[in-house]
């Protein structure tokens, strides 16, 4: 069965975005993630502000693709606003049939949750099993947090090298 994973890079002070999204910050530092991850994913669950936002390979060969072009596979995103069709790409209105569709197209790999909204709903619902956090040499000072979120603590189990099992 699969489980969902919110991988994500950061700023050391928590930011997964500058101010309005922006994550131009990020392109200096991309290539292959420290952890073999890419291949463990089966789907992708993307918040609609992640999927229409801004883009870390703009400008380059992997722009407007998953991983820069390095994944190919089923998306998934949360939505309450109509979208024009993308082939690859299935738009959801409700979080529990979202996490379903994308569950049963991922099989015995991960979900990525993609987007900080979405992973803390997931979080809330008690849905998402594991964090990959990789952490970047930036500091942003503002923007979009890693989580934003209001509630009991929740504890975290080290499974790895950056990576944790959620707990409670």
């Amino acid at each position: 069965m699969a489980k969902l994973l919110y991988a994500f890079s950061c700023s050391i002070d928590g930011f997964i975005a500058g101010p309005g999204g922006d994550m131009s910050w990020l392109t200096p530092y991309l290539g292959p993630p420290p952890v073999d991850l890419v291949p463990r994913i089966g789907a992708l669950l993307v918040g609609r502000h992640t999927f229409d936002g801004d883009d870390p390979h703009r400008g380059g060969p992997g722009e407007g693709q998953a991983f820069g072009g390095g994944w190919e596979g089923p998306q998934f995103v949360l939505t309450h606003r109509p979208a024009e069709p993308v082939a690859g790409v299935s738009f959801v209105g409700d979080l529990a049939s979202a996490v379903s569709a994308a569950s049963a197209a991922a099989g015995e790999k991960y979900v990525n949750v993609l987007g900080a909204d979405v992973a803390r709903q997931c979080l809330d619902a008690g849905l998402l099993d594991e964090v990959l956090a990789l952490p970047v040499p930036v500091l942003l000072g503002s923007g979009v947090r890693v989580f934003s979120r209001v509630g009991p603590a929740v504890r975290l189990s080290q499974v790895g090298p950056c990576w944790y099992r959620v707990v409670s």
